[in-house]
């Protein structure tokens, strides 16, 4: 992997890890055009960093939450914290569920798929203009709500399926407030980022070659940095109910990936 190429995919991680268009399918289209012919382990090791940049740059846009969260679990105390803290850990439930029993399945989608990835990203194409024209209220999340947001994470595991979008658009239709339910979206995942990267550590199934430690650097900077500027970015629009632009995207991308799929 040149270093070109190692920006080219921390960008579009950093973007759509945030942004509701899917990371994980672009990152299958992007290596389909760029003919990305990494070993298993090398793409497995650059796909790691990417996801730790993105869930970095989230702990500082919400770093005052993170520490909320943390305190909230060591004080052991009935309060709004520990409370928040334990809907987060619901809400992992079902992701981890399917990583643990699920990951050789769930990993031989990722394998230029990319019928797939155009069909679900279809799927979120629709998930995004229902949420777009659903009534805005001040709810919070419930457990219940957290239990079903955490399922939508699980089901967005799919290449194609925007996380963001699918957990995003469900806890809109489930009538939360939209800044709650974009904060709760990009909180919930950083748990499960971190875990992933314990997880890959231990099995030693990473490999990283001196001859890739700086596109990999340059990888990791362009996901953190874009990260960074999406996060923000994904706030306001959220607020703003600017969904349906999103939408409409996603079902262009899906339909282009859907006929590139047919032809070759």
């Amino acid at each position: 992997m040149d270093i070109l190429e190692a920006l080219v995919l921390g960008v579009i991680q950093g973007l759509t890890e945030f942004l509701p268009v899917s990371s994980s399918g672009h990152l299958e289209l992007v290596k389909v055009i760029l003919g990305n012919n990494s070993a298993a382990d090398q793409s497995l090791t650059f796909t790691v960093v990417l996801h730790f940049a993105t869930a970095f740059s989230t702990i500082i846009v919400f770093k005052e939450e993170v520490i909320e969260i943390v305190k909230g679990l060591l004080q052991f105390k009935w309060n709004t914290e520990f409370k928040f803290s334990l809907k987060i850990i619901i809400s992992m439930l079902p992701a981890v569920i399917i990583g643990l029993f699920f990951e050789k399945e769930l990993e031989s989608l990722f394998g230029g798929e990319i019928l797939l990835v155009g069909c679900m990203l279809l799927l979120t194409a629709l998930l995004l203009l229902l949420a777009d024209k659903a009534k805005n209220t001040k709810k919070e999340v419930s457990y219940l709500a957290a239990a079903i947001i955490g399922i939508s994470q699980a089901i967005a595991m799919l290449p194609g399926i925007s996380r963001s979008g699918a957990t995003i658009s469900t806890s809109v239709l489930l009538g939360i407030d939209r800044a709650r339910a974009a904060k709760f979206s990009f909180l919930m995942v950083v748990p499960l980022i971190f875990g992933k990267i314990g997880k890959d550590l231990l099995s030693g199934n990473l490999d990283l070659q001196t001859s890739e430690l700086i596109p990999v650097l340059v990888g990791f900077l362009a996901a953190f940095i874009s990260g960074l500027i999406a996060c923000k970015w994904m706030i306001l629009i959220v607020k703003k109910s600017k969904l349906s632009y999103f939408s409409i995207y996603c079902g262009v991308i899906g339909c282009i990936a859907i006929g590139y799929s047919i032809l070759n």
